[in-house]
């Protein structure tokens, strides 16, 4: 099933060609950037037809509730897996857990509508970075996936011919750990959401003016956050962190973060803490392949898009403070076929950015930069 939010982090600029190094944890050869694949229609199953829009209080009871989750970071660039945190012991950190506790609260300026508010507490784990085996997996056929499955444990063996064992999820006590983020979302511009929990999340009004060298300081950073749920009590969060400089002129993504996360309780409940967590760290995760991703898919779509122009009543717009969304709906049979110009990164090599739009990440993810 595919959902468009109708916005996407858009990116634009000069050409670029990056030379880079392979880091010391994060990755090596086998990790893919690549051009967008090729998709096109074969059979429309479902021409498109309007939805009803969504109601709040049923987005909010979906999204409400404890969720535990795992969740990385990964450079636009290359795709390589990066340094999440700086450890106590100035060593670098490649994994974290997350607890997040999301409820619906009565509206502080007394609307009619409730706001969400959000409280992720996390910990870092993972000196050790992305298991080679994974990245070098990406490289692999089909054949010889089959025959390696023994190595997608979390007890795994690194380049150097160590074993190390990544502390449990249960073993860390929560109530003592740093706050990640806490903040409110309500019905605000910038937010798309279905009744199943999924949102796109990000500014509308971002601020864009002439080159001022006074201000070459001032470099605006802005978060757009996808989420999509899976099956009900599982779904996946991707954050792209992206600055403005010069005036607006310059756009660039810093990095992306990627979050998996399972729905545990409801918020007013203590945790289950009997519940099986079996989500494993990014950085112990094959990554996704190409092939996995061709031939013919049965997608079932749900769109929203704003609607803009003189008909609509400004009126209208400013007393409901938010852009009003056409909900459709579609279900087509698509085929996808390899993407062009596929980098696997070696030991140092120069690439040329022009044409990267997609990443393969680990664990069945993939993100597309436009």
């Amino acid at each position: 099933m595919e959902k468009e939010r109708g916005r996407s982090p858009k990116r634009r600029g000069k050409r670029r060609v990056v030379r880079r190094k392979r880091s010391e944890g994060g990755g090596g050869k086998g990790v893919l950037v690549s051009g967008a694949m090729l998709m096109e229609v074969e059979t429309v199953l479902q021409t498109q037809e309007p939805v009803i829009r969504p109601a709040w209080t049923t987005f909010s009871s979906s999204v409400s509730g404890i969720w535990k989750g795992v969740g990385a970071v990964f450079s636009p660039i290359n795709a390589e897996m990066e340094p999440i945190e700086i450890g106590s012991r100035d060593e670098h950190l490649y994994d974290c857990y997350t607890i997040s506790h999301i409820e619906a609260m009565p509206s502080y300026s007394g609307g009619p509508t409730s706001q969400i508010k959000r409280k992720i507490n996390w910990v870092t784990l993972n000196p050790y970075g992305e298991i080679p085996q994974h990245i070098r997996g990406s490289n692999r056929t089909k054949e010889e996936h089959e025959g390696g499955d023994a190595a997608s444990r979390k007890n795994d063996i690194d380049g150097s011919g160590k074993k190390h064992v990544l502390p449990e999820f249960e073993s860390f006590d929560f109530g003592r750990s740093d706050v990640m983020e806490e903040d409110v979302m309500g019905e605000e511009p910038g937010l798309v959401f279905f009744e199943d929990g999924s949102y796109s999340r990000g500014p509308v009004d971002i601020p864009v003016g002439e080159d001022d060298d006074s201000k070459y300081y001032l470099s605006p950073t802005f978060k757009f956050e996808q989420c999509l749920v899976k099956g009900c009590h599982k779904r996946l969060r991707i954050v792209h962190t992206i600055e403005f400089s010069n005036g607006g002129s310059s756009i660039q993504i810093m990095r992306v973060a990627v979050y998996e996360e399972q729905w545990v309780s409801p918020a007013n409940l203590p945790d289950p803490s009997d519940l099986e967590f079996d989500l494993k760290p990014f950085s112990q995760r094959k990554r996704t392949r190409p092939s996995e991703l061709t031939g013919s898919w049965k997608v079932f779509e749900v769109s929203s898009t704003p609607v803009f122009g003189e008909e609509i009543d400004q009126m209208a717009m400013e007393q409901n403070d938010s852009t009003p969304y056409v909900y459709l709906c579609t279900e087509t049979l698509k085929k996808r076929s390899l993407p062009g110009n596929p980098v696997y990164f070696g030991e140092e090599e120069m690439l040329d950015m022009q044409d990267v739009t997609m990443l393969w990440l680990p664990g069945g993810v993939t993100a597309m930069l436009m």
